[in-house]
């Protein structure tokens, strides 16, 4: 079905594509930009140097590993509080409502507790995005808070809304 690798430099040109769409872009908490791809080049060659606090994967189908649907992250990686933080973007519009959200979550989720020894996963999704919250809540994060007009998106201000998920409190995603 899915699975998870960790990015490769081959896979910039999808992700430049799907960071430079405005529909995409309009989902997620980061505002619109025009990126080249020089740009992702050095974002990439960046993550290379801070492998130790940040894990960059793509979501790829089983049988072709090379066609990047989406991109999973877990960043900010403490060690001393052991926790990091969760991002995830599904670029490849036909992918999108056919379960590879809940996919990649669940195994970043997995990879953050049984492998890297973490006790806590937070992320923020814009408080609009209902099909992204619902992911969330499908796999075990709890709202803990809302960012007030926190993000600047299409000329207003957006509210954030912030999710964690303890270890202690999770079951393997299935709720």
């Amino acid at each position: 079905m899915y699975k998870l690798r960790e990015l490769e430099r081959e896979d910039l040109k999808s992700i430049n594509k799907w960071r430079n769409d405005p529909h995409l872009i309009a989902c997620l908490g980061a505002p619109y930009r025009y990126i080249n791809e020089d740009v992702d080049g050095e974002w990439y060659t960046k993550y290379l140097h801070t492998r130790s606090d940040s894990v960059r994967c793509a979501i790829v189908d089983d049988e072709n590993e090379k066609k990047v649907l989406g991109l999973v992250s877990l960043l900010s990686i403490n060690n001393i509080n052991r926790s990091g933080e969760l991002h995830i973007m599904i670029g490849n519009a036909e992918s999108r409502g056919k379960g590879l959200g809940t996919f990649a979550v669940r195994a970043m989720v997995n990879h953050a507790f049984d492998n890297l020894n973490l006790r806590r996963i937070e992320l923020q999704v814009l408080e609009n995005n209902v099909a992204a919250i619902g992911l969330y809540k499908k796999v075990g994060f709890i709202k803990e808070g809302l960012k007030r007009e926190s993000n600047y998106k299409n000329g207003r201000y957006e509210n954030m809304m912030l999710m964690g998920l303890l270890k202690d409190e999770y079951n393997g995603g299935n709720k």
